[in-house]
C-alpha cells in the first residue's frame, strides 16, 4: 500500500500563522522548461482542499511579466491557491529578503488554504533561503541587491569574480566560496569598503539538508524543451507583452530589463535583431541558464533527480515525486533571517 503524505488543514496546530512553530513543505526543483510546474500543479489538485502552491520563480514575481516567464494559465491559478507570482512592478527592485517577507506576509492564506503547501520553481536562492533563512539584514542594501542581481542573471561563477575584483586579497579569505549566500556578503561588504569577518574558529554544525525532489530531463530533450518554449512565447505575444510594459514602466528594474525573452523582445522592438534572431539568441540564454540552475541544485541542495523518459507524461510524473515526498516528508521551512554567532 502506497505511503500517503501528510494533510495539514485549517484547523491543524501543526502550523503557525506567524511561522514562528514548524512550517513545512514539498519541494520540486530542477531546470527551466522541464515541466515541473505542470506537475505541481497536478500533485496540489490531488489533494482536497488542492494543496497551495509557492512559486520559487525570481521573474515570475514580476506583475505584467506573464509571457516570457511561462506563468501558470489563469485556469490553473483559479483552480486552487497560488502564491509568490506577481509580487511587485517590473520597475521597483525585489531582493530575495523581500520574497521572504512576502510569503510570510501570506502566511496566513497559505495555512488557511489548508494540505501540505508544494514549493515549485528553479531559483536556487529563493529554495536555499525558504530552507535555511537568510543572513542578517544587509547593511548597504543597493550592493546586496547587485550582487544577487548577478547571480540570478549570470550566475556564481560572474559573482564571484564580481567580488574578488573588488578586493581580491579580503576575497581570499573567504570560507566556502561555492556557497552564493557567502559571496553575494563578501561583495555587499567588499563593495561598501569593510574587510571580510574573520571567521569564527566553533559554531553550531549545519543542519542536514532537506530532500528535495526534482525532474531531470536528458539534456538533448531539455535543449528541444527549450527551443520549443521560447518559440512558443514570440508566438503568443511576447514582443507586444514587451510593448505594454515599456508604456507602463518607461524604467524597468535591471533585472527585469535584463531577463531572458524580454530584452531580446526589446531589441526587435528597437529594430536591432529579427524576431528568429530573438528566438535563437532566448534559446541559447536559457540553455546556459538552465545548466547553471542544474550546477547549483548539484552543489548546494539535496535533490533527488528524477530522470524524466519519453514515456513519462504528467501524472506518470507526479506519481514518481509523490513516492519521494511519501519516502522523505515535508521540508521544514526557515522564512525568517538567520541568527548571527
Amino acid at each position: 500500500m502506497e505511503k500517503s503524505f501528510p494533510q495539514w488543514g485549517k484547523n491543524s496546530t501543526d502550523f503557525s500563522t506567524a511561522w514562528k512553530t514548524p512550517l513545512a513543505a514539498y519541494f520540486l526543483v530542477g531546470p527551466t522548461a522541464s515541466g515541473k510546474s505542470a506537475v505541481a500543479h497536478c500533485l496540489a489538485q490531488e489533494s482536497r482542499p488542492p494543496a497551495p502552491l509557492i512559486s520559487a520563480d525570481s521573474m515570475a514575481i514580476y506583475r505584467g511579466m506573464d509571457v516570457g516567464t511561462a506563468k501558470p494559465e489563469a485556469a490553473d491559478r483559479a483552480a486552487g491557491p497560488y502564491f509568490g507570482l506577481d509580487l511587485v512592478n517590473p520597475d521597483q527592485p525585489f531582493s530575495v529578503g523581500d520574497y521572504l517577507s512576502a510569503i510570510h506576509a501570506s502566511t496566513p492564506e497559505i495555512v488557511a488554504a489548508g494540505g501540505v503547501p508544494i514549493v515549485v520553481g528553479g531559483t536556487g536562492l529563493y529554495v536555499k533561503a525558504l530552507l535555511e533563512g537568510l543572513d542578517p539584514p544587509a547593511s548597504h542594501p543597493a550592493h546586496r541587491a547587485a550582487a544577487e542581481a548577478i547571480l540570478a542573471a549570470e550566475g556564481l561563477p560572474a559573482l564571484q569574480a564580481a567580488a574578488r575584483a573588488l578586493n581580491p586579497a579580503e576575497f581570499a579569505k573567504l570560507r566556502d566560496p561555492e556557497n552564493p549566500r557567502r559571496v553575494i556578503r563578501a561583495y555587499e561588504l567588499l563593495a561598501a569598503g569593510h574587510p571580510l569577518p574573520t571567521p569564527a574558529s566553533t559554531g553550531p554544525s549545519p543542519r542536514p539538508r532537506s530532500k528535495l525532489a526534482g525532474l531531470l530531463l536528458p539534456a538533448e530533450e531539455l535543449r528541444a524543451c527549450i527551443a520549443r518554449r521560447a518559440r512558443q512565447m514570440f508566438a503568443h505575444g511576447l514582443v507586444e507583452e514587451v510593448r505594454e510594459l515599456r508604456a507602463r514602466f518607461p524604467e524597468l528594474s535591471p533585472t527585469a530589463r535584463h531577463a531572458i525573452g524580454y530584452a531580446e523582445a526589446a531589441d526587435v522592438l528597437a529594430g536591432l535583431i529579427s524576431e528568429e534572431e530573438a528566438i535563437r539568441r532566448t534559446t541559447l540564454r536559457t540553455t546556459q541558464y538552465a545548466k547553471r540552475q542544474m550546477t547549483w541544485f548539484r552543489r548546494q541542495a539535496d535533490v533527488a533527480w528524477i530522470p524524466v523518459g519519453p514515456r513519462d507524461d504528467t501524472a506518470r510524473l507526479a506519481g514518481k515525486v509523490r513516492a519521494i515526498w511519501a519516502t522523505h516528508g515535508p521540508a521544514p521551512l526557515r522564512p525568517h533571517r538567520a541568527k548571527t554567532n
